[in-house]
């Protein structure tokens, strides 16, 4: 039986791993200097949870941003949760981290996206054995670094 490196799954746990850190740094530290972040992330994902209003609004995905306005920033090897304003009305958020698919800091012009399984069935349907990111840049639960200039304004 061959045994081969998983970089694929190596690289999605690296990648989370880093956002834990950062977010973690940020719950005991609060953001440093001009450092905030848009986190995009699947609503639908087991775990997430969002007022029913916001789940209606946003049923498949949303994007929160982390910035002048956040409370209760908790950090756990699971996910995160926080307080945020939706229009004047604190909402608690759950998300976890296995949920995310975008983490963008525009101030350091830093990107991450993670690709889902839903997104592979679009991209190539023959991909069925672990293969490593550059054979496979969109497996399950991996991790890419991607420019920030699309989400530039």
């Amino acid at each position: 039986m061959s045994r081969s490196i998983d970089y694929g799954n190596l690289m999605h746990r690296a990648m989370r791993g880093l956002i834990q850190t950062v977010l973690k740094d940020v719950a005991d530290h609060g953001l440093p200097g001009a450092h905030h972040f848009f986190i995009t992330f699947d609503t639908t994902y087991p775990g997430v949870e969002i007022a029913d209003w916001l789940r209606a609004r946003y049923p498949e995905e949303m994007t929160v941003v982390i910035q002048h306005w956040f409370e209760n920033l908790e950090v756990t090897d699971e996910g995160f949760s926080v307080t945020l304003n939706f229009g004047n009305a604190p909402e608690p958020l759950i998300i976890p981290f296995d949920s995310v698919r975008t983490f963008v800091d525009p101030s350091v012009e830093f990107g991450l996206r993670f690709e889902t399984h839903a997104d592979d069935e679009d991209d190539d349907d023959e991909i069925d054995d672990e293969d490593d990111v550059e054979e496979s840049p969109a497996r399950p639960h991996e991790a890419e670094i991607v420019s920030l200039d699309k989400f530039r304004k």
